[in-house]
């Protein structure tokens, strides 16, 4: 009987003309994001990589010349463009490409897409997320609303109550049959997107196809969670137009009104200070000290005096090494404890914000849906930060060996000008490489989002189990 009602219900909805055009506009706008999706990024990457090429072939062939101005001369890193990212871009418009890597300072990554767009760009692009995220839950609702309440109005739920069919089983049962629809059209997209998964995305992510896995049930949960809500509605709703107004609204809260509504809030409770307030403070600090303790000269001289006595001797040209090179490595390893410390402020702060809204995915279903989406597609603030932290490694290593060189190689002397290395040194340095977290870090990560839409789904679930029996039949 179960299998009836779902056939009977699927359908139903098939023959829907009203559903045939709606559904049919969403499949050509799904399959257009796809399709120019994957072009992009597989166009954006293809650029990233050679420009990543490009620098690194002019690092290598930059000349002889002094460590200290081939660390001034430094590279670039370029952030690979996430594979699952022609399914969700997330923040990447926002967060820029690359970021320059030189002696005594930490870049921001900058030139973002946003920054080239118009003031359009912060309603974003019709991208795969935004069509599932917040156009297919509103064609759920029109699949749903009048599930139960068309029948009642009709009367024929009491006559299909009177022959022995159960609320419950006539509850699950359109839920089933309405469901089917929805991976009807949900379904040839997603298999399409994994098919446009080629060599090329297990070379940048060797866990694509497990993301993407992750990923698609993720939304097959989502999916699931506005079916129960909108077929729970239309059964305790008086009339078809009143679960309609209803579950819009409910769509206009959760899509629109509380997302914005939490980024707002977040802000207002975890504010972050002006590039010029960071910046300032790192001045500061570098030539104050730490917290106004141990500026730059004492700091300088004080170092002078170990460097003396270790190698026993009193004189900066009686040292058998060079002091440049050590008191430069020495400024580094300090100016890299005052970014560590302000940009370990600035992130908590961001992630301070983000850890609300992953909260608030508890009481609205498309903030989880959207954190978990923008994770799993390598477009999120984890992944952007992961990327930086990489490149200032990478940045930290090859000035350290710029600065060891001219410690152990500049010899007492020999003047700056004299000194000078060539491709031998550059090429010691290897390229820029930078690895994707695993699935299983971002899940870690993102254990609010995940737990938040299975507590949705149970909840609905239960509830539903528990008032189907009570469905008014009049």
């Amino acid at each position: 009987m179960l299998k009836l009602i779902i056939k009977k219900e699927f359908l139903t909805a098939l023959r829907d003309i009203r559903l045939q055009v709606s559904g049919g506009i969403l499949l050509i706008l799904m399959l257009t994001a796809v399709l120019v999706g994957k072009q992009g990024q597989q166009q954006l990457q293809q650029e990233r990589e050679a420009a990543q090429a490009d620098m690194y072939e002019k690092w290598v062939n930059q000349g002889d010349k002094h460590p200290h101005s081939a660390a001034h001369y430094g590279q670039f890193a370029f952030k690979p463009k996430p594979v699952l990212s022609f399914l969700d871009v997330g923040l990447d418009n926002y967060t820029g490409v690359s970021v320059f890597l030189e002696a005594h300072k930490q870049h921001e990554v900058l030139f973002s897409s946003a920054q080239d767009s118009n003031g359009m760009t912060r309603f974003g692009e019709m991208t795969a997320a935004l069509i599932f995220q917040v156009l297919m839950p509103l064609l759920i609702i029109f699949l749903t609303f009048n599930a139960f309440s068309q029948e009642r109005e009709e009367g024929t739920l009491k006559l299909i109550h009177g022959q022995g069919l159960s609320m419950a089983k006539l509850f699950w049962g359109k839920i089933g049959g309405i469901y089917g629809m929805v991976l009807l059209l949900f379904v040839p997209i997603i298999v399409l997107a994994y098919l446009m998964l080629n060599q090329q995305s297990a070379s940048l992510d060797t866990e694509v196809t497990t993301k993407f896995g992750v990923l698609t049930l993720g939304y097959a949960l989502y999916f699931l969670v506005f079916v129960i809500l909108g077929v729970l509605i239309s059964a305790f709703a008086h009339s078809s137009g009143m679960a309609l107004l209803t579950l819009l609204g409910l769509w206009v809260i959760a899509c629109i009104i509380l997302p914005k509504a939490t980024t707002n809030l977040a802000d207002k409770l975890y504010p972050a200070p002006s590039q010029f307030e960071f910046r300032e403070t790192i001045y500061n600090q570098v030539k104050n000290g730490i917290d106004g303790h141990n500026p730059s000269d004492v700091r300088l001289a004080s170092l002078k005096e170990e460097v003396l006595q270790e190698y026993g001797v009193e004189t900066i040209e009686e040292l058998p090494v060079n002091w440049s090179g050590i008191a430069m490595q020495a400024g580094e390893e300090y100016t890299d404890q005052v970014y560590d410390q302000e940009f370990s402020n600035v992130e908590t702060i961001f992630h301070q914000q983000n850890r609300l809204s992953e909260w608030m995915g508890f009481l609205n279903p498309y903030l989880a849906m959207r954190h978990l989406s923008m994770a799993l597609a390598g477009t999120d603030f984890t992944h952007h930060v992961a990327f930086a932290r990489a490149a200032e490694n990478y940045r930290r290593d090859f000035v350290k060996m710029m600065n060891k060189d001219m410690e152990v190689n500049h010899k007492p002397g020999i003047a700056y000008s004299d000194y000078k290395v060539g491709s031998a040194m550059w090429s010691s340095i290897p390229p820029f490489q930078y690895e994707l977290p695993s699935t299983a870090t971002i899940l870690a990560m993102q254990w609010r989002s995940v737990v938040a839409l299975l507590l949705w789904l149970i909840a609905l679930s239960f509830i539903g189990s528990q008032l189907a029996y009570r469905i008014p039949k009049l």
